[in-house]
């Protein structure tokens, strides 16, 4: 399953990836839970967040990497339940002082859960993520 949203913002791609850096908006990402950082290392961050779902709490990690070029990739630490693998990137391509952001995922559901059934609320999740995102980036002009 590939999803993805794009807008633009009138900033750098400096000041953009500065933003993507910040602890702040990385917690911010997941807006429907409660989101913490509990590692970090040079280029590379760790969020774990406590969510509630159809009636059941969970937790989910993310490991983000972040590029030397602004772009950050991130991954969620797949528990088997419902994803294989997701994967994510932010992309930022700078255009005449206003930077394009992509935001993309990319998962494969466990062999006995459909597509169909998670499409919804990861469209969901992305559009977020997108909306946080978007706000903050905003908010640098």
């Amino acid at each position: 399953m590939h999803l993805d949203r794009r807008f633009e913002v009138p900033a750098s791609r400096q000041a953009c990836a500065a933003v993507l850096a910040e602890d702040e908006i990385l917690t911010r990402l997941f807006p429907d839970a409660q989101s913490e950082i509990v590692e970090r290392s040079e280029g590379h961050k760790t969020v774990v967040s406590h969510y509630r779902a159809l009636g059941q709490e969970g937790e989910a990690t993310f490991h983000f990497d972040f590029e030397r070029d602004g772009n950050l990739h991130f991954s969620k630490v797949c528990d088997g339940r419902v994803w294989k693998q997701l994967d994510g990137t932010v992309r930022l391509d700078e255009r005449g002082g206003r930077t394009r952001v992509t935001l993309e995922m990319d998962g494969q559901t466990k062999a006995l859960v459909p597509e169909f059934t998670i499409r919804g609320p990861m469209n969901q999740q992305i559009e977020q993520m997108t909306r946080a995102l978007r706000r903050r980036l905003e908010a640098l002009s």
